[in-house]
């Protein structure tokens, strides 16, 4: 029924001002409109709506990922705008924060200004990098 349709993906942010200047000037997304209810961004094609809600509790697992080409030069982008990589101690994660998976995909975590945790995955798929 969906499968045709657009996935419109969300965030919350309790200060809108903190979530636009990371989500448009760290990450690079183009902000569409805005309102009092959310911020809406270009995400290649995707629309996010970053949306405004009361005081939360950010959650402890993934609520928005990218999939990346070269994940080792995203990576660094981001370090070198200030974004601190989480380390989670898991076996296969190197210093910078990416970890290899079992299937071969490399995958690194990242907070926004609320505390939510977002990633970034480089797809491997039979010893080949290829895009999601």
């Amino acid at each position: 029924m969906l499968g045709s349709s657009k996935v419109v993906a969300f965030a919350p942010t309790r200060d809108a001002k903190k979530a636009r200047a990371f989500y448009e000037g760290v990450l690079g997304l183009k902000l569409v409109s805005k309102d009092k209810f959310a911020l809406v961004f270009d995400a290649n094609g995707t629309m996010l709506r970053v949306a405004s809600v009361p005081p939360y509790k950010p959650h402890q697992f993934t609520i928005l990922g990218w999939d990346v080409d070269d994940i080792d030069a995203a990576v660094k982008k981001l370090s070198a705008k200030g974004v601190e990589l989480q380390q989670y101690g898991m076996p296969g994660q190197d210093k910078r924060g990416i970890w290899t998976a079992p299937s071969g995909a490399r995958v690194a975590w990242f907070k926004d200004p609320d505390g939510n945790v977002l990633s970034l995955t480089e797809f491997e798929i039979a010893g080949r990098k290829t895009k999601g």
